[in-house]
């Protein structure tokens, strides 16, 4: 299957980046966050609230080692990569993009995290989040794109020349 799933830090624009890179690929569009909400019928906010973050991961894992399409780009929640499960599926189903970006640029894009459905711990910070996953995002990462200093179409334009090398 040759999907193309997009992973990293809330901010790095997964979803925006992904329905314009499904346009230019003629491909499916998913957001996986989206349908995590669609099955279990609240926002993601509310999941992390209700039953905890653990079992929202578990939740998380779930949904997105039984997503099942082709020719699709699938954009995914930041903590994807806590579910070795969903992670492992997803590299088997197709190519798996890192959107990478600096801890100072990402602090200037980031609102409020909480209503973003942001897994952080009790008294966790943004940058012990980011420490903490970007090892996550390295090891299952296919092809490492630098959204650094990138606009919408320099980061789409860099994320298509990696598919492409990865044909050659």
């Amino acid at each position: 299957m040759n999907n193309i799933t997009l992973i990293g830090m809330p901010g790095v624009g997964k979803s925006t980046l992904g329905v314009v890179l499904a346009k230019v690929l003629g491909f499916q569009f998913l957001d996986s966050d989206l349908l995590i909400q669609k099955q279990e019928k609240r926002r993601l906010h509310r999941i992390i609230a209700e039953e905890g973050i653990e079992r929202f991961k578990e939740i998380e894992n779930r949904v997105n080692a039984s997503i099942d399409v082709t020719d699709t780009v699938i954009a995914t929640g930041g903590s994807v990569v806590y579910g070795q499960e969903a992670m492992e599926h997803l590299k088997s189903v197709g190519k798996v993009v890192y959107l990478k970006l600096s801890y100072k640029e990402l602090k200037k894009r980031l609102g409020n995290l909480k209503g973003r459905g942001v897994v952080l711990k009790e008294g966790q910070t943004l940058l012990d989040l980011y420490e903490e996953r970007i090892p996550l995002y390295e090891k299952y990462a296919d092809i490492v794109v630098d959204e650094e200093n990138k606009s919408l179409e320099s980061a789409l334009q860099a994320v298509l020349d990696a598919l492409n090398q990865e044909k050659e």
